[in-house]
């Protein structure tokens, strides 16, 4: 603790002792105040200024130090000073010794409850940020709460100390009032009890759940007046109308008709949307012939003397639209009539909250909904840089149309995409140049991971360009050329494709959003409130259109919730779950994480432990030829709760899912560590990681005197 702080406890608790041991508190009685009554309004009229001043100091002091005699105090406010002025004091008096008291406690104890409790109070937080004054002014106009525990809890939040001291006096002026005039009658005051009336006390309560109350109708008001421009339907052709046939959109419908709703999805392209078609599964496809190719160039690491391979680039990319091929059935227009849901392939346009257009070929119809889920997906981000549109540049998108091995690929961004099918591309022979702005490529993740990952893109001959920041791209004689900035230096480096990968935009336009005036976030993304809503109450939005992760599983994920809370929402709502999120980048080595990694437990300073295991040292990654990497697990520091792991090496996307189950239901180390893990088998280094953190927290004190037992028993 800083001396400032032991300073400032130490007087604190000095003085609180003080007042205990010279037993002040009998001097803030009921019978006392009464005793006392004469002598001290003989004062008050002989000594005015001097009395408000001492009276105002001694409250303050009293609230300030959260010590008992706050409700005498009041009355003799009331009984000193008559009702207009006493109540005046008493509410300066009683406000800034509060603020105090939750200034005190903010600058004592804040930022050590935010290192042991930090995760837990970002939720409490966010609810203090947008309804803390109306908590606050409900608890101060409620005497059932002790008022010195508010001033105490308030300070470890983050509530703005000016709204705490403003709210607190409105809030604490109506319980001033009553106590100060119950003052001016302090002959007639039997107990402190007696002062509160059952209907008193009922009446603070309802006067404290006004506001809140008054902030619930305002929301009932608002929402309902976003649809004063249409005219609801008297009845509805469907329950639900998902827009988009990707993993969102599909899961969303697929949840509506397994309980019995009418839903209809809309799709204008192909059904899987682009984790089928341009993502996730092509991008897999070319990653396993890609292994496969760098698995022949390390035949010696396997005891054969040579391999070689004899492959055209365009058979690899039909075999990537074979697998797509294979996967379609899934997603597939038939499977989902099977199931339920009326499948339409269309381009749909929302007319009205619970009016969707929908044009197929020639015709165009109208269908009426209830509910409404967007799941549109997103695109490639295409940046404005000179001269890009003439190097006719490939996108996650449109690579997969190429049948024709690129001699020089430039590839633009270090993110998952970037970075996957630039291994991939430099396996099957392009002469491959990533071009990265910031000093590492996968900069999410943390350093050390960066680069490993690095370090065997260098070693398969891709050429890192870290700290490039594309200018302009040009054509000179009849060669592609990228101008970029490096430290202050112009380099040019020449291609013949170039791949943009920086990214991707939601798609929130085309399908009447923009007309509808449906919000959108500053990532321009689809706004959404907890429970998927726009907003609209009755228009939802899930996957890569609503954000914040564009991951086909996190698109699932959310579309549960806008099903079931679109369908259901009148009983119950849900929020969506984001305590624990993994994903994983399929490059090799691979890399997965779930939950907080050491550059996040930083930024948001959360305290934490690190424990790693080498993968080099697993039998199974030696036995392989795959010992490379590590298990990081992140945990309350003296505890096994995990706050975060990642994992680097062979399989680490299905390794992960350990760590995930864990985390989701509570499950520390030792529970891990106590599971049977089969040998030989990559997930055995879950185990060992475990192992580590235990080895590392055993009990030094029980074991020395465990030693000194054997000992004894040796005789």
């Amino acid at each position: 603790m800083k001396s400032s702080r032991a300073l400032l406890l130490l007087t604190i608790v000095t003085l609180i002792g003080a007042f205990f041991f010279f037993d002040f508190q009998q001097q803030l009685s009921l019978e006392s105040l009464k005793s006392q009554q004469a002598a001290i309004e003989s004062y008050r009229s002989s000594q005015p200024l001097i009395a408000i001043i001492l009276y105002t100091l001694i409250y303050v002091a009293v609230t300030g130090l959260s010590l008992p005699g706050a409700v005498i105090l009041t009355l003799a406010g009331g009984a000193v000073f008559g009702l207009l002025w006493g109540t005046i004091i008493v509410s300066f008096a009683s406000t800034i010794g509060a603020t105090l008291a939750f200034l005190a406690a903010r600058f004592l104890f804040r930022d050590a409850v935010n290192k042991r409790f930090g995760s837990r109070l970002q939720t409490i937080n966010a609810g203090i940020e947008r309804d803390g004054a109306f908590y606050l002014f409900t608890l101060r106009l409620v005497p059932l709460f002790p008022f010195f525990m508010i001033n105490l809890v308030m300070g470890l939040t983050t509530f703005k100390a000016r709204t705490f001291y403003w709210v607190s006096q409105i809030g604490m002026l109506a319980g001033t009032i009553v106590f100060v005039n119950a003052g001016t009658q302090l002959a007639k005051i039997d107990s402190l009890p007696g002062i509160l009336s059952p209907a008193l006390l009922g009446s603070f309560i309802l006067l404290g759940l006004f506001p809140l109350l008054t902030r619930k109708v305002i929301e009932v008001v608002q929402k309902t007046k976003v649809y004063k421009p249409w005219q609801k339907p008297k009845q509805y052709d469907n329950n639900l109308i998902v827009i988009g046939g990707g993993s969102g959109g599909l899961v969303t419908a697929y949840i509506a008709a397994a309980v019995k709703a009418q839903v209809t999805l809309i799709e204008k392209d192909k059904m899987g949307g682009d984790c089928l078609n341009t993502g996730c599964v092509p991008s897999k496809a070319l990653i396993r012939s890609a292994k496969w190719l760098s698995h022949l160039k390390r035949a010696k690491e396997f005891g054969i003397k040579e391999a070689s391979a004899n492959f055209d680039f365009a058979d690899i990319m039909e075999r990537v639209q074979s697998v797509i091929k294979t996967i379609e059935p899934h997603d597939s227009v038939e499977r989902y009539n099977r199931l339920g849901v009326n499948v339409i392939t269309g381009e749909a346009k929302i007319i009205s909250p619970w009016e969707v257009q929908i044009k197929t070929g020639g015709e165009t119809k109208i269908l009426t909904t209830r509910s409404i889920v967007i799941a549109t997906g997103a695109r490639p981000f295409i940046p404005d840089i000179p001269g890009l549109d003439k190097v006719e540049p490939l996108t996650s998108d449109t690579i997969w149309n190429l049948r024709e091995l690129p001699k020089r690929l430039l590839i633009l961004g270090g993110g998952p995409i970037g970075c996957e099918l630039a291994q991939c591309f430099a396996r099957m022979g392009s002469e491959v140049t990533q071009v990265q702005r910031a000093s590492r490529i996968m900069v999410k993740e943390d350093p050390d991971v960066s680069d490993i990952v690095m370090a065997r893109f260098k070693q398969e001959g891709i050429n890192l360009k870290l700290e490039h920041i594309a200018k302009e791209f040009i054509i000179e004689s009849g060669e592609k050329i990228m101008v970029a900035e490096h430290r202050g230096e112009t380099v040019k480096t020449p291609f013949d494709q170039l791949l943009v990968a920086i990214g991707r935009s939601a798609n929130v336009t085309g399908f009447g959003a923009e007309e509808l005036g449906i919000n959108l976030s500053p990532r321009k993304t689809i706004q959404t409130n907890p429970f998927q809503e726009t907003n609209y109450p009755n228009i939802y939005a899930c996957g890569d259109v609503a954000g914040p992760y564009q991951f086909t599983h996190t698109a699932a994920h959310q579309a549960w919730y806008a099903a079931v809370n679109a369908l259901f929402g009148q009983f119950k709502r849900f929020r969506t779950d984001y305590s624990v999120i993994p994903w994983s980048t399929f490059t090799d080595p691979e890399v997965a994480r779930v939950g907080l990694n050491e550059q996040e437990a930083k930024v948001q300073s959360i305290p934490y432990e690190v424990t790693t295991y080498g993968i080099d040292d697993l039998d199974r990654a030696i036995v392989d030829s795959e010992a490379h990497g590590f298990v990081k697990v992140l945990t309350q520091p003296g505890k096994d709760k995990i706050l975060g792991v990642t994992i680097v090496g062979e399989h680490s996307g299905d390794l992960i899912a350990e760590f995930v189950l864990a985390m989701k239901h509570g499950l520390g180390l030792n529970k891990i560590l106590g599971t049977i893990h089969i040998y030989p088998t990559m997930v055995e280094a879950n185990k060992y990681v475990a192992g580590d953190w235990k080895r590392a927290h055993a009990p030094q004190g029980l074991l020395h005197w465990v030693e000194r037992y054997h000992t004894w028993r040796r005789g």
